[in-house]
């Protein structure tokens, strides 16, 4: 059975969450601020963290910050819709997907599943591809030991990163949109998700590109997506 953490202030919607995910068979973890939400996830095995982004004592960005120190079990944050640049940020930090309020509860459970499906495939010991290693000038990665190198130096990608990073190296060259990665990474139907994919690409250059803005490796096709250039 999943663990699953469920953090917000407001306890109505702790509550309504938890009715949701316990009908899937998930076991629902409850915190009410992010404080909370870091301790659970220090203490316990978790799976997921669905998250506020606005809380007392501690909130959800600056929880994020913390559960990011350690681990990388996916995190889902919940936004309002005037939140937008505390969801770029939260993305920035280490968010893996995030629902507006007020949420759809299929919505909900579709992306919770998504998440674990690609959690668990990467931590599982899922059989890796026939062939684990891609190696493209000076960048390379190694799908059985989840571990980038750039020019000798390990780089520390998030399971997010690391399969997005992955898409491009099986395919070089090859020009995929936000949607596809979206569909292929996150293992879900892309409703808005060109923003999320943006904000980890962002994040993945940050890591990997010695000049971000002019990248070696991932380079934007303007008007149809990004492409991993030879």
């Amino acid at each position: 059975m999943y663990n699953i953490v469920i953090c917000d202030d407001e306890k109505d919607i702790v509550e309504a969450i938890a009715i949701y995910l316990n009908s899937q068979g998930y076991n629902v973890l409850k915190a009410y601020n992010g404080k909370e939400a870091v301790e659970i996830v220090g203490s316990e095995k978790v799976n997921l963290v669905v998250m506020d982004i606005m809380m007392p004592v501690m909130d959800g960005i600056s929880a994020m910050s913390k559960i990011r120190e350690n681990s990388n079990v996916p995190v889902i944050l919940l936004t309002a819709k005037s939140e937008d640049t505390d969801k770029i940020l939260g993305l920035n930090v280490g968010a893996d997907d995030y629902i507006t309020k007020p949420f759809n509860p299929v919505e909900l459970i579709a992306r919770v599943k998504a998440q674990l499906r690609r959690y668990m495939t990467l931590g599982g010991g899922e059989k890796a591809d026939e062939n684990s290693k891609y190696i493209l000038r000076g960048l390379e990665l190694d799908d059985v030991a989840k571990q980038v190198f750039v020019d000798g130096e390990e780089k520390d990608l998030t399971p997010t990163e690391f399969e997005i990073l992955k898409l491009f190296l099986k395919q070089p060259g090859k020009v995929i949109s936000p949607k596809e990665i979206y569909r292929q990474v996150w293992k879900d139907t892309p409703m808005g998700s060109e923003g999320t994919v943006a904000v980890h690409i962002r994040h993945l250059r940050e890591k990997i590109e010695i000049n971000p803005s002019e990248p070696r490796y991932l380079k934007v096709v303007w008007g149809q997506g990004y492409k991993c250039e030879k």
